[in-house]
């Protein structure tokens, strides 16, 4: 009689039986972190999601997310804003009349900055002015109108 197993190096456990290699790791694998998970959870924070709230929908610890995640956590909304104005600038750039329409709303909303209106230069303003300037200009003129005003010059 001839063993199968004579011609094969098995390691055999206490009862003789072979020993299988383990086909799974134990514990939890490691989370995966990838541009469209970056993308999501700048979403979600863009969204005002908390981060429990994030790290349910993930299926994550919440550690692990401000572990991996804690650039998109802080700058979620900035992230997702600057690329919907990039999506919107080339539609603007191809001639997109509702992109640009909303470019120009985006900028009317931010408070751009107007042209500043040229000021006559004749008489300096009272906001040039330092705080001694206009009291001495004040000074000057606050003896006018009152009956002191003959007395003092």
């Amino acid at each position: 009689m001839s063993d199968d197993f004579s011609t094969k190096d098995v390691e055999l456990d206490l009862f003789g039986k072979p020993i299988a290699p383990i086909k799974d790791r134990r514990g939890r694998p490691s989370f995966a972190k990838n541009n469209e998970n970056q993308e999501l959870v700048c979403l979600l924070r863009a969204a005002g999601w908390t981060q429990a709230r994030i790290a349910g929908y993930l299926g994550c610890d919440e550690k692990t997310l401000r572990k991996n995640f804690s650039r998109e956590l802080q700058d979620g909304a900035d992230v997702i804003e600057g690329m919907a104005l990039e999506v919107t600038l080339k539609k603007l750039k191809s001639g997109n009349s509702v992109a640009i329409s909303r470019i120009f709303d985006i900028i009317e909303k931010q408070g751009a900055p107007a042209l500043p209106i040229p000021k006559h230069q004749d008489q300096p303003s009272a906001d040039k002015l330092g705080k001694k300037a206009a009291a001495d200009q004040d000074a000057k003129t606050a003896h006018e109108g009152t009956p002191w005003a003959t007395l003092l010059q």
